[in-house]
């Protein structure tokens, strides 16, 4: 029986944090501790002529001042991408001669506090020789557009071709061909809590720790102990609570291997802490795709075949993920339907903006937003219900492990059911009736339909740049309470629960028996990290498969104790329990392997058991003592959650506003650990969809300044924004683990953005809109009423 899982268990970290009284970088104080400012770029292409910090080396409290000549022995800023042809620019902690977009750094001022670091930073004289600029990906691309880089002779990172199928064949056979430019326009993550480092390095033991709000520390300190030659096994990166991450501190920033470098030279422990402004301007930002659907479909509906040119701003230079995240688009683009023929060309550019890099479903958000853009287009070209247009192209339950023309085997799937259920708790038919009668009345009502599968649990090793398996080890101590050490750094998941959950349940003990901890490279075996909604599908794997191999060593324990064979054993809820047989045999005088005087026990506690194995006395000869297991999982496959999203909104015809009046969603993660925990995904996920349709857009001017470089100008979705969200699901399990889990962190950000755009459109379709740009902001839809009248 389950005590916890597939229960709904509030989280066991909720208090601290809730309460203030957790632990970020930024509340971590060291004695002596010196402050880091950097002084950035103002120009987004320029020439650096000169640099002089003399004024600002002599400035009260500055200790030390370093600039691009200072540290080029550090190495450059890793990027993780190996496509073909892909060019690299040799992107450095600070810049030397030659800047490419605004906020890169140049130069950084170390000093007492960080108000008189702040204050240097303007003694800094920096003769900078502007150039042109590109800003725009599609000109970034034409001939004759400002070089970034001259040696490289155009702005192209790369080119790539992927899919499968006759494209050229698909496309002729169909009756229609549906054609349409979209944008996918970027974003900003704005993680409640923006990037910090703090570094101590000891001379004695030459060691550096270096604490950061990652979500990969263990990779981190692989890239760091690269970067600026320590050796890996005298450096420890910490990761206290991270207060959320969204992809963007999936990565290595210059600033960790330049604090880290800069404490090894003063001997000092080193903080820098991220201002907002600094997260906006030079943290990555996400999505940034422009591109041009072809859709090929017959009269009946049936996709012929689907083709997708895209320009992927790369920005000027790559961080670590930067120019896979356009290829994952390419893998998730036959979305839910059997598609005969796909091809997507990218074209990679450089542009003189920050990077792009993976955001909240990193590529999958684009592709879904393609396919689901495609088949509502299809819909309105043929005159069809959109619901029943995604219905026709389904593949069948029967069908799985399905192989789409992407090069992927979808798992398990039952992408019928989802959209049944999503109608039906909607009353679709009632909602499309209430929308004839609200035209009737001159409103702007409309319906947007979503169905959408996405790629999770990354995930087999040979898919991923720096291995896709992850580690955990469970340890019973004596007095059995069940310490669990996850590779996995979770950033505000839930792990510590569900983990948690897992291993009560393993072993029969209270939740509150059991701790898990993570993000301590000196504790923690190696792990990869959490992203890709990776945390349980495979990092929970890791976690019960360590329980798994735990529990036969505790088994072959309990047997010793009770005097009989590790077949007889059973256990259950807490104790090991012989078998009828062998308890009446063992009654009778002949109980098993081993003999004695006493009448063996019949029954024995796992805290028995835990306490045997430490004092080690009464153990089976040739047995380690303590009970301790660790696993390396190494997933098969990736896993393909999957579901439907209905939105239903009014357009104020005179402001142009527009108002979420109805959201269900119906989502399939395969089983549920806590279903608490994946309605709380969803709903953040949902959010940062309606941010993304309606309201968010980093904006650069045409010189590559940043215009939406402050939360006044980077419009956020509030609560008071957000309708309540009627949540549901189906459940298919995966065969790709054995927990069944699919991962949902990023489901809602992929699902709902194309249902709410696509409800938008709806509604004004009275007007001869097919489609619209997003975000959808209120003037946008207030000149297309007007210029419509």
């Amino acid at each position: 029986m389950s005590n916890y899982v597939g229960k709904r268990v509030k989280r066991t970290e909720d208090p601290r944090l809730i309460q203030g009284i957790g632990h970020y970088v930024d509340d971590i104080k060291l004695p002596d501790t010196l402050h880091v400012v950097f002084l950035r770029s103002m120009y987004a292409h320029a020439r650096i002529n000169s640099i002089d910090v003399s004024e600002a080396a002599n400035a009260p409290g500055v200790v030390a001042v370093y600039t691009g000549a200072d540290v080029a022995g550090i190495g450059q800023v890793p990027c993780a991408g190996a496509l073909p042809d892909l060019r690299v620019p040799d992107y450095r902690v600070l810049a030397k001669d030659h800047v490419v977009f605004v906020g890169q750094p140049v130069a950084a001022i170390v000093a007492t506090d960080r108000y008189a670091a702040r204050d240097a930073v303007d003694l800094i004289m920096v003769d900078y020789e502007e150039l042109p600029a590109v800003v725009d990906v599609e000109q970034a691309a034409e001939a004759g557009s400002p070089l970034i880089y001259e040696e490289y002779g155009n702005n192209i990172a790369y080119r790539l071709t992927s899919g499968e199928g006759d494209i050229e064949a698909g496309l002729a056979a169909a009756d229609r061909v549906v054609k349409q430019r979209v944008v996918h326009q970027r974003l900003a993550p704005i993680a409640m809590e923006p990037r910090g480092v703090l570094a101590r390095y000891l001379p004695g033991e030459q060691e550096l720790t270096v604490w950061s709000s990652t979500q990969i520390p263990h990779l981190l300190r692989t890239q760091l102990a690269l970067m600026i030659g320590i050796p890996e096994n005298k450096l420890r990166v910490i990761t206290p609570e991270v207060g959320g991450g969204f992809g963007s501190k999936l990565n290595v920033y210059a600033e960790e291997a330049l604090l880290g470098w800069i404490s090894m030279q003063l001997h000092k422990p080193v903080k820098w802490i991220e201002t907002r402004r600094e997260n906006i301007q030079a943290t990555i930002h996400g999505r940034g795709q422009v591109g041009y659907i072809e859709i090929g479909c017959k009269n009946d509906g049936t996709i012929t075949g689907l083709r997708y040119n895209v320009f992927a701003d790369m920005g000027a230079y790559h961080q670590l993920l930067t120019p896979a995240i356009p290829t994952l688009t390419g893998l998730m683009l036959s979305g839910c339907y059997k598609i005969p023929a796909i091809q997507m060309n990218i074209t990679a550019c450089f542009t003189n903006k920050v990077a792009t890099d993976a955001y909240r479903g990193a590529g999958r958000p684009e592709a879904t937003y393609v396919i689901e853009r495609a088949m509502d287009l299809v819909a309105a070209e043929l005159g069809m219900d959109v619901a029943e247009v995604r219905r026709k192209n389904f593949p069948k339950p029967e069908e799985f492990p399905f192989a789409t023309k992407t090069g992927l085997f979808y798992d398990s799937g039952n992408y019928e059911a989802a959209l049944d259920k999503a109608i039906a708790n909607a009353d679709y038919a009632g909602l499309r009736e209430m929308q004839k009668k609200a035209r009737d009345e001159g409103r702007l009502v409309g319906i947007g339909v979503s169905t959408y599968v996405e790629i999770c649990a990354l995930g087999p090793s040979q898919a991923m740049p720096a291995g896709g398996w992850e580690s955990a080890t469970v340890r019973i101590e004596p007095t059995c309470k069940i310490t669990v050490l996850t590779g996995v750094s979770p950033h505000g998941q839930g792990e510590e629960t569900s983990f948690a959950q897992i291993v009560a349940d393993e072993f029969g003990v209270a939740l509150e028996d059991v701790t898990v901890i993570h993000g301590d490279t000196a504790i923690v075996q190696y792990g990869i990290g959490t992203f890709g909604s990776r945390g349980l599908a495979v990092g929970g794997t890791a976690v019960y498969k360590a329980a798994e191999k735990l529990k036969e060593k505790a088994t072959k324990i309990a047997a010793h104790m009770m005097q009989t064979d590790v077949a007889n054993v059973s256990f259950k809820e807490g104790k090991f329990t012989k078998t009828a047989t062998a308890a009446a045999s063992a009654v009778a005088g002949n109980g098993g392997t081993t003999t004695g005087d006493a009448v063996p026990r019949n029954e024995i506690t796992i805290q028995e058991v835990a306490l045997a194995a430490h004092l080690a006395r009464e153990i089976p000869p040739g047995l380690e003592p303590g009970l301790s297991a660790t696993h390396f999982f190494e997933p098969e496959n990736f896993t393909f959650p999957f579901g439907t999203h209905i939105c239903v909104v009014e357009v104020d015809k005179e402001t142009g506003d527009i108002k979420i009046l109805k959201y269900v969603a119906v989502d399939d993660c395969g089983k549920q650990i806590n279903p608490l925990l994946v309605e709380g995904q969803v709903h953040g996920g949902i959010v940062q969809s309606v941010g993304q349709a309606l309201y968010e857009e980093v904006v650069y001017d045409e010189n590559g300044q940043l215009l939406t470089g402050t939360l006044m100008d980077y419009a956020l979705p509030k609560a008071a924004m957000i309708p309540r969200l009627e949540l549901d699901k189906t459940e298919t399990p995966t065969p790709v683990n054995p927990l069944g889990a699919k991962g949902v962190g990023e489901a809602g950000t992929i699902g709902a953005t194309p249902a709410i755009v696509g409800a938008v459109v709806d509604a004004l379709s009275p007007f001869g809109v097919r489609h619209l740009d997003m975000p959808l902001k209120p003037e946008k839809i207030w000149r297309i009423l007007h210029t419509q009248n």
